[in-house]
C-alpha cells in the first residue's frame, strides 16, 4: 500500500511538472450549411475548419510552481511513510528471527535434559529392583521426567509458533496456503 502511495505521488509531481510547459491540441469541425432546408444537399454546402489550440499557464506560473512544490512534498511525505513500513517490517522480521533462535536453542536444552532425565529414571528404577534404593527415589525420577516432557512439549509448540511468526514478517506462507484450498477444492489431484 505504501508503495502504491509513493507511486503515485511520484506521477502527480510529473502531472504537476507538465503544467510548466504548453500543451499543444489540434481542433477540428465538419458540419452542412445552407440558406435554407432545400439547400442541404447542393455543392457548397458543406463547410469544415481545422485549428490549432495552444495553452499554456504562462501568467499562472507561481501557481504552478507552488502546485509542483506541494506534489513534491507529498512525495517525500509518501516516502517517509514507505521507509518507514520498510524499517518497520525489518524490525518485525529481526525480531521474529531472534525469538525463533532463542527459543530452538532453548529447545535443544531440554531435549538433552530429558533424554538426560529418562536415563535418571532408568537408573532409578535398577537400583530398586536391587534393592539399593526405595520406590520414592523412583517416584521422584518420574516425576523429573514427566515435568522435563512438559517442559520440552511446550518448548517444541513456542519454537513452532516462533518459527509462524518468521513467515509471517517475510511474508511467506500464503502460497502453501493457496495450494493446501486447491487440493481440499479438487482432492486427488495435488499430487
Amino acid at each position: 500500500m505504501s508503495e502504491r502511495n509513493l507511486a503515485a505521488a511520484t506521477a502527480n509531481v510529473g502531472v504537476a511538472t507538465a503544467d510548466l510547459f504548453p500543451r499543444v491540441t489540434l481542433t477540428g469541425s465538419i458540419g452542412i450549411q445552407a440558406g435554407s432546408f432545400l439547400g442541404f444537399g447542393e455543392g457548397g454546402s458543406d463547410r469544415f475548419a481545422v485549428g490549432p489550440g495552444i495553452f499554456w499557464a504562462a501568467f499562472d506560473l507561481g501557481r504552478v510552481r507552488a502546485r509542483i512544490r506541494a506534489a513534491e512534498a507529498r512525495t517525500e511525505a509518501a516516502l517517509a511513510q514507505y521507509e518507514q513500513r520498510v524499517w518497520l517490517a525489518l524490525q518485525e522480521t529481526d525480531s521474529a528471527l531472534i525469538d525463533f533462535n532463542r527459543q530452538q536453542a532453548r529447545l535443544e536444552l531440554l531435549r538433552a535434559s530429558a533424554q538426560a532425565s529418562e536415563k535418571a529414571t532408568g537408573l532409578a528404577r535398577v537400583r530398586y529392583q536391587f534393592g539399593v534404593s526405595d520406590f520414592l527415589t523412583v517416584l521422584n525420577a518420574e516425576r523429573t521426567l514427566l515435568e522435563s516432557h512438559d517442559r520440552l512439549a511446550d518448548s517444541e509448540t513456542l519454537t513452532a509458533t516462533a518459527l509462524v511468526a518468521v513467515y509471517k514478517a517475510l511474508g511467506g506462507g500464503w502460497e502453501m496456503a493457496e495450494e493446501m484450498d486447491q487440493q481440499a477444492a479438487h482432492p486427488g489431484h495435488g499430487r
